[in-house]
């Protein structure tokens, strides 16, 4: 049986603008790099690593993946072959042929350049086509107003928002908004993110 666990085995996925690959404990220096422009982690509605939760952040990242509940890139920009940012599937479950799509950050230096839209069209082509997956969940925190407009572009709907859905680390709760993309939304999300990327 071709489970997801042997489709997302080693996967690379590459497009005209972005490679992803396997997140590994050797690009620990070039995501700091990343995190750096633009100072990210200081973002308080955001998860991005910084130098004292790097280590953490990418053992976590790996040990989900063993468990087979992750699977995180990093995304490579072909032109300049750095790495400006992650990615990742998680709370993947192959019973319910659903998975979320989650963890992204980019170096603010390619935000709003088209990056992330070509990076989400991979990732929903290889969901929907590949893993036959019947939904993809993307979830952000109600304060993070950016985060929602770009998720809203991609031609996400908006499912509902979890309210006290998470503790944050300094004790505040967290309200995350909850987005889906279905199986039959597909087929005009596909065209509608094609038009973006080739117009």
């Amino acid at each position: 049986m071709d489970t997801f666990q042997n489709k997302l085995n080693n996967l690379e996925i590459e497009g005209n603008k972005v490679k992803l690959i396997p997140l590994s404990e050797s690009h620990k220096k070039e995501l700091l790099i990343a995190a750096a422009d633009g100072k990210l982690w200081e973002l308080w509605y955001t998860s991005v690593p910084s130098h004292k939760s790097i280590d953490v952040y990418i053992n976590e990242a790996i040990q989900q993946r063993q468990k087979g509940t992750q699977y995180p890139f990093v995304v490579i920009d072909k032109k300049s072959n750095k790495i400006i940012g992650t990615t990742r599937y998680y709370n993947i479950e192959q019973e319910h042929r659903r998975l979320e799509l989650g963890y992204t950050w980019y170096a603010k230096s390619y935000q709003r350049t088209g990056i992330n839209t070509e990076v989400k069209y991979l990732l929903f082509t290889y969901a929907f086509e590949t893993l036959n997956c019947i939904a993809v969940q993307l979830m952000t925190n109600w304060h993070n107003l950016p985060s929602r407009k770009a998720i809203e572009r991609l031609g996400a709907k908006q499912d509902g928002v979890l309210r006290n859905h998470k503790l944050n680390t300094d004790g505040t709760y967290r309200d995350s908004v909850v987005f889906s993309i279905t199986n039959q939304d597909w087929h005009g999300v596909k065209k509608s993110l094609k038009y973006e990327l080739f117009k």
